[in-house]
């Protein structure tokens, strides 16, 4: 699993996602316990806001630090529940010691539902589409978020 480190630049988190084809990556430290969350639409936006190159900068100072994650053990459906009560399309998976083991994307969900694979509760297509649009909604409530 690719992370990134606080004190890494913006740059050196861009080209881990590009190398990995993902959007995110978990921010950790020095002993591998997320402390944040760092996705290729936060780089952008921290660059432009800056007016700077991804190497001008650290992970730190574009990272979401308000972030979810979930354990090893915990079921698809909570951490679909998580996803759409937060907003959030993805989450870091920790281990009991709170170390990063990987990451679990909404995407992972929607793959799963379709097999009908994983929770003792069953998520429904429902539920999915609903987390979908909770996740997209503009926090005025006027639309879909871009």
């Amino acid at each position: 699993m690719a992370t990134v480190g606080p004190e890494d630049t913006a740059a050196t988190a861009a080209r881990k996602m590009w190398d990995c084809d993902c959007g995110a990556l978990p921010i950790v430290d020095g002993g591998n316990k997320v402390i944040g969350m760092i996705t290729d639409r936060d780089i952008c936006m921290a660059a432009m806001h800056r007016d700077a190159a991804p190497s001008a900068f650290r992970c730190a100072d574009a990272m979401s630090k308000r972030i979810f994650t979930v354990t090893e053990t915990d079921s698809l459906s909570t951490a679909e529940q998580l996803m759409r009560d937060n907003q959030v399309r993805r989450l870091p998976v920790v281990d009991a010691d709170g170390q990063a083991r990987g990451i679990l994307s909404l995407a992972d969900v929607v793959r799963a539902t379709e097999l009908g694979a994983g929770p003792s509760k069953p998520i429904s297509s429902n539920d999915v589409t609903s987390t979908m649009a909770r996740i997209v909604a503009r926090p005025d409530g006027l639309g879909v978020s871009h």
